[in-house]
């Protein structure tokens, strides 16, 4: 308990930091090449500065202000005073296209705006006729700036300098601060975070600091979380993992957010800093062990061996020995001569050498992904969240590490499964409301309180662990009763390092077709190995090699689908590999990369048709967004290829 109530709110929790843990590191940021460090004690000070600044320029209890950005110091900061003064923080994606942007800032109501950059100031200006409660923009970076209009546009750092000059010229400024700080309740909504629409507009989802600071605590002591925990924050500000798995549970825990330089050198940086708590989707992973994999087949002849073998090796110990299991001596000791050579080499060139907790959401990964990590020794777990229960529902305790499920209940979360399949849960993070929409609220939630996810799932009897399905709007049936699951047939051909997106469709119909995205980093290696030569992504994905490559991983999947009882039918019989990638800026994706479904078929219809009326080949036109926001349209003839069924005596029938 502090002096100012109970820990229930983040700013008193950021006091308590400060006198705790002051001289620890709170948050790091790389710019310019080096790394810069802020204690606790530090950033309470600039805090209450900044807090103190945006209150003289107008910000006050109530008022929404916008966070557009990536990951830096300032745009957190910008949180941290904005909870302050009890006025709430709405996160926007960086990358939003201006639609999105005036969407979002005009159903918020908002009244700030905190920018990163140039870039993200022109966007919000661009908009702002659009957002009528908009009264100032506040800047971090200011390069590009200085022919501006600068009469609602203000340097964040010339805000913290004001703050800090009225806080010094008034003693009791700092006594009215902390008086607020100390009024804050529980019950004050915390954040609002925008749900990423892949069902339709985004909606906004409120949450309160009481409940988001309980459910963070419960899971920093289930991963005993301290404040000698490092992660790298480099998540979308946006979403939801972000704020809990770096803002609430680093506040919590105490531990310290290092901010990459930027979204390119990811990577780099993950080396340098070493995190110890690491949070990344599938597709990361995915990432990882392609840019390895190929970095492997240029390497010389004995180290592809010597790499293969002990990966086998992993394969057969690896899990037993991470969880503690019994292993014969000659095992350890050929797992202890692989960790030298290969395992820790490994995690070095990864960025993973120090990391005690890992974790991965968002999309199913691939049990032999999954399995790969986990063999070389890196403690990768599975969670399923969503914003609405701020972010856990499930997630998997040390030792109980299962490939094909995403865990039991987390700490103090109840799930039953209602009778439709769909998975329902209370939670101690679970949302209080959408901002303005009761109806999509009363709709949410049942009767009694819990929270309908949309998706389906079911407890496996052995483990007691959730297994999600897919959304439970989007499992149908074809049309001679086979159940049709679309996401859990795109997560498997996801699988395949060649495959990077993929969009199925079946129900209603005779059988399953499926549109394909290549990786381009892996299809153009294996081209460069192949000498097959291409001038663009659309020449490459149109390539009949490729198109037979693909066919052999589509093919493998079905044949995989035929121990599946409930699934045999659900063979891909046709496909085709589309001349452009998904996009989130053509409204394809969603902004956490989830394939809009229904968009895609409305978008694509053509090629739908071609599907089930027996078209060999496709044209297809299509409008796309260029980064600069510019329009363009580009058109291809695709081809559509045929695949047998595969059947359980492993003979084929014809199509």
């Amino acid at each position: 308990m502090s002096a100012g109530g109970p820990l229930n709110t983040f700013p008193r929790l950021l006091r308590r930091n400060a006198s705790q843990f002051g001289s620890h590191a709170a948050i790091r940021h790389k710019d310019l090449g080096i790394w810069q460090t802020w204690t606790w004690a530090q950033v309470l000070e600039i805090v209450r500065a900044y807090a103190v600044g945006l209150q003289r320029l107008g910000l006050e209890r109530g008022d929404t202000i916008a966070i557009v950005g990536s990951n830096r110091p300032k745009l957190y900061w910008t949180v941290m005073a904005a909870q302050m003064v009890r006025a709430i923080p709405v996160p926007v994606y960086s990358d939003a296209v201006a639609d999105e942007l005036s969407y979002v800032l005009g159903h918020a109501d908002v009244k700030f705006v905190a920018a990163q950059d140039q870039e993200q100031v022109d966007k919000v200006l661009s908009v702002q006729e659009r957002v009528p409660h908009l009264q100032k923009i506040v800047y971090d970076e200011h390069r590009g700036m200085r022919d501006y209009d600068h009469a609602r546009l203000v340097k964040i750092d010339d805000v913290i300098a004001d703050g800090r000059a009225a806080l010094a010229g008034d003693d009791s400024l700092a006594a009215r601060l902390d008086a607020l700080i100390d009024a804050g309740e529980g019950a004050d909504t915390s954040i609002i975070l925008y749900t990423s629409g892949t069902t339709g507009a985004s909606k906004g989802v409120m949450l309160s600091a009481e409940r988001c600071i309980e459910a963070a605590t419960d899971t920093a002591k289930f991963d005993k979380l301290t404040e000698n925990d490092v992660a790298l924050a480099y998540l979308p500000l946006a979403w939801v993992g972000d704020h809990y798995l770096n803002y609430a549970q680093g506040i919590v825990a105490g531990f310290c957010m290092a901010c990459p330089e930027g979204p390119q050198t990811v990577e780099q940086d993950l080396r340098e800093i070493g995190p110890t708590f690491y949070f990344a989707p599938p597709r990361v992973f995915e990432t990882m062990l392609t840019r390895l994999m190929i970095r492997m087949e240029d390497a010389a002849a004995i180290k592809r061996g010597m790499f293969h073998y002990f990966l086998e090796v992993a394969r057969r110990h690896g899990e037993a020995i991470l969880t503690g299991k019994p292993v014969p001596l000659s095992g350890r000791l050929l797992y202890a001569i692989g960790r030298l050579l290969v395992y820790e080499p490994l995690k070095n060139v990864l960025g993973l050498t120090r990391v005690r907790v890992a974790y991965t959401a968002g999309e199913a990964i691939g049990p032999d992904l999954f399995v790969f990590f986990r063999s070389i020794g890196l403690n990768l777990k599975q969670l399923y969240g969503q914003t609405e229960a701020f972010l856990y529902v499930t997630c998997q305790p040390d030792g109980e590490i299962f490939a094909d499920t995403v865990g039991p209940p987390a700490p103090h979360v109840d799930i039953r499964i209602a009778e439709n399949g769909e998975v329902l849960f209370k939670s101690p993070g679970m949302f209080v409301q959408y901002f303005k929409d009761q109806a999509k609220t009363a709709e949410t939630l049942t009767p009694d309180g819990y929270v309908k996810t949309g998706d389906a799932g079911f407890f496996d009897e052995k483990t007691g662990h959730l297994k999600i399905i897919d959304r439970a709007k989007d499992v149908g049936r074809l049309k001679d009763g086979t159940m049709f699951a679309p996401k859990y047939l795109e997560n498997r051909l996801k699988f395949y390092p060649n495959i990077k997106e993929a969009v199925t469709f079946g129900d209603g119909r005779d059988f399953v077709t499926a549109m394909i995205n290549i990786d381009p980093t892996a299809v153009s290696n294996w081209a460069e190995r192949n000498n097959v030569a291409y001038g663009s992504y659309q020449e490459l994905a149109s390539h009949p090699q490729v198109y037979e490559m693909v066919a052999r991983n589509i093919a493998e999947m079905n044949a995989s689908l035929v121990q599946e009882k409930v699934m045999a039918g659900a063979q891909v019989r046709r496909f085709m590999i589309l001349h452009k990638e998904l996009d989130a800026d053509d409204g394809e994706l969603t902004r956490t990369l989830k394939v809009r479904r229904g968009f895609v078929a409305d978008r694509y219809a053509a090629l739908l048709t071609a599907f089930y009326n027996g078209s060999k080949e496709a044209d297809i036109s299509t409008e796309v967004t260029f980064e600069d926001g510019r329009k363009g349209r580009m058109s291809a003839r695709l081809r559509i290829y045929d695949l047998p069924t595969q059947v359980a005596s492993g003979l084929e029938k014809a199509a």
